[in-house]
């Protein structure tokens, strides 16, 4: 639920990275947060776990401009995929604008993707939300490894929805900013 401060004219939404272990979600937050400006960014902050990581951290997008004279603040999170942290996964969606939902496109990964998918669904009515009408993106990261499965299937068995998805190598920065910009018009939308 986007946070309205009067005081300073700021909207403050929170945007959740979900998905496995590995799959590419501290990499997005990684590229992002070395791509914009410093003084369009806050630091990089993290919560360690025995194993991952939890990272938050927020930033001013100059293109979105501004709501009703309200200039908007994106705080953006990853959740540690593993099995073991699913109340921290739970936590941390609690109160969330929108998802990106980050996928390791690799045949190996393909059940456990599907396993999270059905795990951010059960935590969403969790939290009394219905993940049908709540701003999700998909994104369909490694697509640069050789055994990547091609996108109809991913599409097919992971995107029910149809929510608006894009293919990444979040390594190397591709996708990660159409998939962020995608998220965040979804979000603003929903103000």
């Amino acid at each position: 639920m986007a946070l309205i401060n009067i005081a300073t004219h700021e909207i403050h939404c929170k945007i959740v990275y979900y998905g496995i272990g590995y799959c590419g979600k501290t990499t997005n937050l990684q590229h992002v947060h070395r791509s914009i400006h410093p003084n369009a960014r806050g630091d990089m902050l993290s919560i360690a776990t025995e194993t991952e990581r939890t990272l938050f951290f927020d930033f001013l997008p100059l293109d979105l401009g501004t709501v009703h004279g309200f200039r908007t603040r994106f705080h953006l999170y990853t959740v540690p995929g593993q099995i073991l942290y699913e109340r921290t996964r739970l936590a941390v969606l609690n109160g969330a604008d929108g998802i990106v939902f980050v996928v390791d496109s690799q045949a190996e990964k393909f059940e456990e993707n599907v396993q999270s998918i059905a795990e951010l669904e059960m935590n969403m009515r969790r939290i009394g939300k219905d993940l049908m009408t709540f701003p999700l993106v998909m994104q369909w990261n490694k697509r640069d490894m050789p055994n990547a499965l091609p996108v109809p299937v991913l599409e097919r068995y992971l995107n029910r929805r149809r929510a608006p998805s894009f293919e990444a190598v979040a390594a190397d920065g591709r996708g990660v900013f159409a998939t962020l910009r995608a998220i965040s018009k979804n979000v603003m939308a929903q103000l």
